[in-house]
């Protein structure tokens, strides 16, 4: 870590203000600063970003070497030159992920096509991927609709954590962390208000901030 560290704060989900993830995320990013009070915040909203759709186009300027791509070829990669930038700078991510379909939100795999790039993000040494993200920490915001924790009949549907886990594995981060907020459906249905159903979940993001607290303090 930097002795200014920086969070890259990530949400995507188009609820706005009515998102259980925008709200965990924004709980995440207060307990950060006040645990890193000289630290720098970084924002990103995904939603309504409007990413281009990769193309073949795009796949042939990021493997054509940088010092050969052309003028066409360095503005197809310049949205993702950015955005890669952004994950190379920051120590920490957090990243708001509500669950569309049993994977992330459209808005969020296009981010992830444009940064998993070969020569920023990984690179093959002796024929096998090694991620080029390295010492940087991701934590994942999870909202879901319903429940679907190992051991329950809906375990097999999630396809977000494992994904998330797996694509940031790739790229480097080794220190993972999630944070799930399963069950939402209730507030969506008017069965809970949302700060009933948030409450135990902002003190799970609490919880996690206790020990950087108390290493701090000694």
């Amino acid at each position: 870590m930097t002795s200014r560290p920086t969070l890259l704060h990530i949400d995507s989900s188009p609820r706005r203000a009515m998102s259980i993830s925008r709200q965990l995320t924004a709980e995440y990013v207060t307990q950060w600063k006040r645990a890193n009070p000289e630290g720098a915040i970084r924002r990103r909203d995904l939603s309504g970003s409007d990413l281009p759709l990769l193309t073949g186009e795009w796949i042939n300027a990021s493997f054509t070497p940088e010092v050969s791509r052309t003028a066409e070829q360095r503005e197809l990669l310049r949205i993702s030159d950015t955005l890669v930038a952004e994950l190379q700078a920051a120590d920490e991510y957090v990243i708001g992920v509500p669950m569309h379909n049993f994977t992330i939100a459209a808005s969020l795999r296009l981010w992830i096509d444009q940064i998993v790039r070969v020569g920023e993000t990984f690179a093959y040494v002796d024929g096998l991927p090694t991620g080029l993200l390295k010492n940087k920490r991701a934590t994942f915001v999870i909202s879901t609709g319903g429940v679907y924790q190992p051991g329950t009949s809906l375990a097999a549907c999630d396809f977000v954590e494992p994904y998330l886990r797996a694509i940031f594995g790739f790229m480097g981060v080794a220190d993972l962390h999630a944070f799930t907020a399963s069950g939402a459906a209730a507030v969506t249905s008017g069965r809970m208000d949302a700060a009933t159903f948030l409450r135990p979940h902002f003190e799970s993001i609490r919880q996690h901030f206790v020990p950087m607290a108390t290493a701090s303090a000694s």
